[in-house]
């Protein structure tokens, strides 16, 4: 293995300036999801960029055209980092979101979410003393759900101490100490076509058998224990003379525990044909379990300790809507902390930004607690504070597209 470079230090700290270079390198480096060539060069330049902070190459795996990273050093991993590269922002975004700097405000398509905690994550890791026992795992398709990926995380957090997860922290700096579970359906209807004129008495309408549908779903939240079912996208009919023969629409779900996650997947699997002769078909399943405040309470606990030792406290902890690849750690029970990346604001939207003064004292909390899980101290592991529940038990293991009801 080549030398180690040296983090570039002054005083102790961390390089900020040349951390806002390299944060804007990869973000003019665009990696929307769905564009497969460009993940691939993404790919290219976050192992480029590690290869210089790091002194190796990752390791490239390639599922299904999709382009993943990782860095294992030492033997068996200890402390697993998590990050993706793709982003939401299609390619030519740039022009109309430039990547720069201005008024201590770094944006950019994706340089909150998160690119931003790429480059977090090398710099924490060059500063360790060793990074043996250290797993960098860098994914290209987590925003549309990470389905080449889901299996690869689960593997190498499994036997961890814990996941520390790079997306951006929540508002004013918080980290994520607990997200809702996510699943995902859509619904499809089946009625028979008809001449709307003639004689529409023949036919059985897919547009009123999918209304009847959307209020039987709406009915299965309860918003008043977190969980949230929103139907989203819906289509129904091709031609506006003819009584339509087939309709679907899709269902965002959201749950603070797994058992919320299987009542909903049991009552929408069930669902029935309200009028004669249609039929209705339910694909879908569990996306991601949730991560609750048992996986991840001792490591909050243990990086607000060495914040208040560092200068850098205090902490803020917030529990979230939003699902990320921690859920799948803290789903097989490895104890998992999330919101370590940027401090700033907007993912997703056009006022995506990272705040540059925080990122260096970000990663130096984050090295720091890297250092301490490294030296063996006790994580919670094993003792409680992981969920101690396989993603595929809690969820009932449905992928979505499986075919879970018809009537």
């Amino acid at each position: 293995m080549p030398a180690r470079p040296a983090p570039a230090m002054r005083d102790g700290l961390l390089d900020v300036a040349a951390m806002t270079d390299e944060v804007l390198e990869l973000v003019r480096c665009e990696s929307p999801s769905d564009d497969l060539a460009a993940v691939a060069r993404s790919a290219d330049s976050v192992d480029g960029l590690g290869a210089r902070l790091l002194g190796r190459r990752a390791e490239r795996i390639e599922i299904d055209g999709v382009t993943h990273l990782r860095w294992r050093f030492g033997g068996t991993p200890r402390v697993l980092l998590l990050g993706h590269h793709d982003t939401v922002w299609p390619v030519g975004s740039l022009p109309a979101h430039p990547a720069e700097v201005r008024d201590g405000r770094l944006t950019g398509p994706g340089s909150f979410d998160m690119k931003a905690g790429i480059v977090m994550a090398f710099h924490a890791i060059a500063a360790l003393p060793s990074p043996d026992g250290v797993s960098l795992l860098i994914t290209g398709d987590e925003e549309p759900g990470s389905t080449t990926s889901r299996a690869l995380i689960e593997d190498e957090a499994r036997g961890c101490a814990a996941a520390l997860v790079l997306e951006a922290a929540g508002p004013g700096g918080a980290l994520k100490t607990e997200r809702k579970g996510v699943s995902r359906y859509e619904v499809h209807v089946r009625g028979r076509a008809a001449h709307a004129g003639l004689e529409p008495e023949r036919g059985v309408n897919a547009t009123l058998e999918l209304a009847h549908q959307v209020q039987a779903v709406a009915g299965i939240g309860a918003p008043g224990i977190g969980t949230t079912v929103t139907m989203t996208r819906a289509e129904a009919g091709t031609t506006s003379n003819t009584v339509p023969a087939r309709g679907h629409f899709a269902v965002d779900v959201r749950a603070t525990s797994a058992a919320e996650q299987q009542r909903v997947h049991a009552e929408i699997g069930a669902l029935a044909a309200h009028l004669p002769g249609a039929s209705v078909e339910v694909l879908g399943g569990v996306n991601r379990p949730p991560l609750d405040l048992r996986s991840s309470r001792a490591l909050f606990a243990r990086i607000s300790r060495i914040a208040d030792e560092l200068g850098l406290g205090p902490l803020d902890s917030v529990a979230v809507g939003g699902a990320s690849d921690g859920n799948f750690t803290a789903g097989v029970g490895t104890p998992t902390l999330d919101g370590l990346g940027a401090v700033g604001g907007g993912a997703h939207a056009d006022d995506e930004h990272v705040i540059v003064s925080e990122l260096e004292p970000r990663a130096r909390l984050l090295s720091a607690l890297i250092a301490e899980l490294l030296a063996g101290a006790d994580t919670g592991a094993g003792t409680g504070t992981g969920t101690g529940t396989d993603a595929g038990t809690a969820t009932g293991g449905t992928e979505p597209g499986e075919r879970i009801g018809r009537a």
